[in-house]
């Protein structure tokens, strides 16, 4: 009797980011699957206010009590592991892993195994404030070997600008994605060899056909990791 796929379970806090992960889950698990094919998936959020009124307070265990939450609601929906399409709430995932009902796969670890894969060396981040502040992408990319380097805090301003006020309302306006694709060149002028589109809204707007960086899609590494996961010969 053939194994069935594991039943994946979605941690989601922004809708733009958290609808390309299952999309990306959907369609490439048909790919990988067969027509039309793909895991059982349930996705449970919060209200993405209740995640920024934590994080502009600085609260990351209550941004991981929201997390743990929407664990519990999918373990009891089945789910059978749990991945968080938000790379910023990643930082409270300490304060959830403890008791959490389930195992996890951490975005940032994905992105740097596959950094390590394509055989980068020195990687920028893009992100939202949080993030690009956080130690989420350093940690993940220099346990590995490889360098994490931060845009100036005028770009940083920039990012959480664009990210906050437009790309998570579905809002992309050409001189946003050109001021993003500014900041990338001034990455690859700080040596970089690539970039993490660390805001899983970012890849809407970003790819490898408009950034002077080749790009690191967290969403679709974390989404690809996932399947691999589920499906019984990976």
């Amino acid at each position: 009797m053939n194994t069935p796929p594991l039943h994946i379970g979605i941690v989601a806090c922004s809708a733009e980011g958290a609808a390309l992960c299952y999309r990306t889950l959907c369609a490439e698990g048909a790919q990988r699957m067969g027509p039309h094919a793909h895991p059982e998936i349930s996705l449970h959020t919060h209200s993405l206010a209740d995640y920024v009124a934590c994080l502009d307070q600085g609260d990351l265990p209550g941004v991981g009590a929201l997390m743990r939450s929407s664990a519990d609601k999918l373990a009891r929906a089945g789910a059978d592991f749990l991945i968080c399409p938000d790379n910023t709430i990643h930082q409270a995932l300490a304060h959830v892993l403890p008791q959490s009902p389930l195992p996890w796969l951490h975005i940032a670890e994905t992105v740097a195994a596959e950094a390590v894969a394509r055989g980068y060396r020195r990687v920028g981040i893009l992100g939202t404030r949080w993030l690009v502040d956080s130690n989420v992408y350093p940690d993940k990319l220099g346990a590995l070997g490889l360098a994490a380097v931060r845009p100036s805090q005028e770009d940083r301003t920039a990012l959480a600008r664009i990210i906050m006020d437009e790309l998570v309302y579905g809002v992309f306006k050409p001189e946003s994605v050109a001021r993003l694709a500014r900041i990338i060149a001034t990455l690859q002028d700080a040596g970089c060899d690539a970039v993490v589109l660390g805001c899983t809204e970012l890849p809407l707007v970003l790819n490898d056909g408009n950034s002077c960086l080749p790009t690191l899609d967290s969403t679709r590494i974390l989404a690809r990791a996932a399947l691999t996961r589920a499906l019984p010969h990976g």
